[in-house]
């Protein structure tokens, strides 16, 4: 199945206080999506504020990726200004599908 990699960014007007409200329905969310999550976690900042999102997914095409971006709370809340969505292929690292 294809790898897919969601790249997010917070809204930098209100994304943080959005974040903060949505983010345990986000969390809830995100752990019922089970294997097709290959990775997921927050964009730091230097300082080590979240500023984004990243997710690694396998889905059945850009279609999939993008309507599962959609189903999320924090796309539905708007806590995210800016969202990228490239189909990837793992070359290396541990985990990497067989």
């Amino acid at each position: 199945m294809p790898l897919f990699c969601l790249h997010c960014l917070d809204n930098t007007v209100d994304g943080a206080a959005r974040r903060a409200a949505a983010r345990p329905a986000h969390l809830e969310w995100a752990a019922g999506l089970g294997g097709m999550v290959r990775m997921a976690g927050p964009l730091l900042s230097p300082e080590g504020q979240m500023v984004g999102s990243v997710f690694l997914i396998e889905a059945a095409d850009l279609a999939a990726a993008v309507a599962l971006n959609a189903d999320d709370p924090y796309s539905k809340a708007g806590v995210f200004g800016q969202v990228t969505i490239n189909e990837t292929r793992w070359a290396i690292g541990e985990g990497k599908p067989q």
